[in-house]
């Protein structure tokens, strides 16, 4: 049901998501974690409601990914921990553009997001004490124009799939990107200075 990672320390809190880059991030900080594998809903992404800011989406989806944690620890019997969630979206023109559902489609974002400007919301949610700590971090990431073969040869690899926007700046599509303003770790998908505050009000001391 879970996997500490991290070190070889006793975990000091739970993770609830499977992400690798998420896991990378906290050993890169040092917290010794547990990821918590916690049952999806049905669906690959919870659909954002009408007149739903991106914001409001992404806080809203990261709470609850952490309740859903906090709720399959306890119908678990596993040991009370701090839990932090997240979850990230990109968004083009006020457009929430989600994982992309098959090769057509991540072709279609990332002939999208090709020349633009786009925004990176990240949200982080901490359960901890019976509270919920939440935070967004939204940087603007500018794309260089794509052709069609690059974007092609792309999808070929892989990579785009499982990831909001069909794209990860922290592999192949790091030469896409011309221009940064705001987190790169929150485009990664867990800011860690929003994350380190969360966990420092919880009562984990971070680097």
């Amino acid at each position: 049901m879970s996997q500490t990672t991290g070190s070889e320390s006793p975990a000091r809190l739970y993770l609830a998501s499977a992400s690798p880059r998420r896991r990378e991030l906290l050993t890169q900080i040092g917290l010794a974690h547990e990821v918590l594998r916690v049952p999806a809903p049905p669906g690959e992404d919870e659909p954002q409601h009408p007149g739903e800011s991106a914001a409001d989406y992404v806080r809203r989806t990261a709470s609850d990914k952490a309740l859903r944690g906090r709720d399959w620890m306890r119908s678990q019997a596993l040991p009370t921990l701090p839990l932090l969630a997240a979850d990230t979206t990109v968004v083009l023109d006020g457009v929430v553009l989600g994982k992309p559902t098959d090769r057509d489609d991540a072709m279609r974002i990332l002939r999208a997001l090709s020349g633009a400007t786009h925004d990176v919301h990240t949200a982080v949610a901490v359960w901890a004490g019976n509270q919920l700590l939440e935070a967004v971090s939204v940087t603007q990431v500018r794309m260089r124009e794509l052709t069609d073969d690059e974007i092609g040869r792309y999808c070929d690899s892989g990579e785009p799939f499982g990831k909001a926007g069909a794209y990860g700046i922290q592999g192949l599509a790091g030469t896409f990107i011309a221009h940064i303003s705001g987190s790169y770790t929150g485009v990664m998908g867990l800011p860690l200075f929003e994350t380190a505050n969360l966990l420092r009000a919880a009562g984990i001391q971070t680097p």
